[in-house]
């Protein structure tokens, strides 16, 4: 009896490992790398080795095949580990022009501060994300010194400087706290008065903007301008929390703080985002984890949940998140951060909003978990400006392939990174290089699409 059960755990434990090895680079198990491959690797190595040596495989064609299925996982470990070896050198063997007309429009997580300074150092990205791994039993003079060390790579390679976000918005949300100081959430000032919370907000939004200056983060990927939803708890909603970020259910209090907010950051010398169009008051799904639907007519989203956007963007330099939901009344076949009817046909083209676009994080389940190229090219060529891989940094090398096989493939519109460029250009005038000759770039990335467009 006790050898069947031991059977039975070894079969079940060997699925599993297979499983996870087969898996090891995947975002939802990035807690698992460093010591955990090397944990991976020791049991893949041992446990096979005592099953042959125990001569167990000599008794039957059962006793093979679990011999045989533990070998999978060495094997898996090290074909994952190769491919994302090899996609890590096929992104720095990328052109020079290839890579800088591309990578200016990537902004990218890290865990090693020389992966970080090499991407920076040829281009391959237009800005880093710090968070919480970044400051870990650290301090900010430590944090100041590593992005200072990573513009210095791009002044040494005659590169603009580096876009550095985070997300710092206060409250429950402050991923670079207690290192820098947090603020109180926006919510605590939806109770004001009206002629007193966009000044609070704006004290705020310096306060919080001259810490994150003196630190080196230059971009804010805040406010939220969500409107708080009905709902207390949603059992749907694992990391989103929208109903603890939201600042109120009132569109108008929403703008008001929101504004005084972004204005403050502004006056700091800090970039904001406004988060998450087209909005996540009426959403229940996660986005980090599953696919979420919009289904709200667009007039009614007009009157309420769009008025806050549309408030900070008109009056204010803000950039905006576009997120993974699906607007049905919009374009009900893809998630808004790839919809072209949604980022060139309403913000650009209803809206008439020329500012810079930056889409959530594309290792978030609603997109990670589909076709990632496919979104990777829809947002560039749809009208997004900045694609951010936030919380697995290292899944960079694998959305650049994307966009870099799609310029080599001629599926890439040109047109389209040309008005990206400008955009982003007028929105960092004394910081944004001119953009380089696409048609050379073009004819470098593979051959086929020579279409002339400067």
């Amino acid at each position: 009896m006790f050898g069947r059960i031991r059977t039975v755990i070894l079969w079940i434990l060997a699925v599993l490992l297979v499983f996870i090895t087969l898996n090891s680079n995947e975002p939802y198990l990035v807690r698992l790398r460093g010591p955990g491959h090397v944990a991976l690797l020791v049991i893949g190595v041992a446990v096979p080795l005592l099953l042959a040596l125990s001569g167990g495989w000599r008794r039957g064609i059962a006793a093979r095949a679990l011999l045989l299925v533990w070998c999978v996982p060495l094997i898996a470990l090290t074909a994952t580990q190769f491919m994302f070896a090899w996609r890590k050198y096929e992104t720095f063997r990328t052109e020079p022009e290839v890579a800088r007309l591309l990578g200016r429009h990537f902004i990218a997580g890290y865990r090693s501060a020389d992966e970080a300074a090499a991407l920076a150092r040829h281009g391959l990205i237009a800005g880093v994300y710090v968070t919480h791994h970044n400051i870990r039993g650290r301090t900010e003079a430590h944090l100041r010194t590593e992005l200072a060390r990573l513009q210095a790579e791009r002044r040494g390679a005659g590169l603009p400087p580096l876009l550095v976000a985070a997300d710092q918005e206060g409250g429950s949300v402050a991923h670079l706290s207690p290192v820098l100081p947090n603020i109180p959430g926006l919510s605590t000032l939806a109770d004001l008065p009206a002629n007193r919370r966009a000044r609070a907000a704006f004290e705020l939004g310096r306060s919080q903007g001259e810490g994150l200056a003196a630190a080196g983060v230059n971009f804010n990927l805040a406010p939220v301008v969500d409107l708080r939803p009905h709902w207390t708890r949603n059992p749907l909603d694992f990391h989103t929390l929208i109903g603890r970020r939201a600042i109120s259910r009132d569109p108008d209090v929403v703008g008001d703080i929101a504004l005084g907010y972004v204005q403050g950051l502004e006056a700091s010398g800090v970039r904001a985002a406004v988060k998450h169009f087209p909005g996540l008051g009426r959403v229940e799904a996660d986005t980090h984890h599953f696919s979420a639907q919009l289904d709200a007519p667009v007039d009614a989203l007009e009157r309420s949940d769009w008025r806050p956007f549309r408030h900070v963007l008109e009056r204010s330099q803000a950039a905006m998140m576009v997120g993974h939901v699906t607007v049905d009344a919009v374009d009900p076949e893809r998630p808004a951060s790839h919809s072209r009817k949604v980022l060139d046909g309403l913000i650009r083209g209803q809206w008439h909003y020329q500012g810079v676009i930056i889409t959530d994080d594309l290792v978030m389940g609603a997109i990670y978990g589909r076709d990632l190229c496919k979104a990777v090219v829809e947002a560039l060529n749809g009208g997004a400006d900045l694609l951010l891989v936030a919380y697995d940094g290292t899944q960079f090398h694998r959305v650049f392939a994307c966009a870099r096989q799609a310029l080599s493939d001629g599926r890439i519109d040109l047109d389209a990174l040309r008005r990206s460029d400008e955009r982003l250009a007028r929105w960092r005038p004394d910081e944004t290089s001119r953009p380089s000759n696409v048609s050379t770039v073009s004819e470098t990335a593979g051959g086929a699409h020579r279409k002339i467009v400067d």
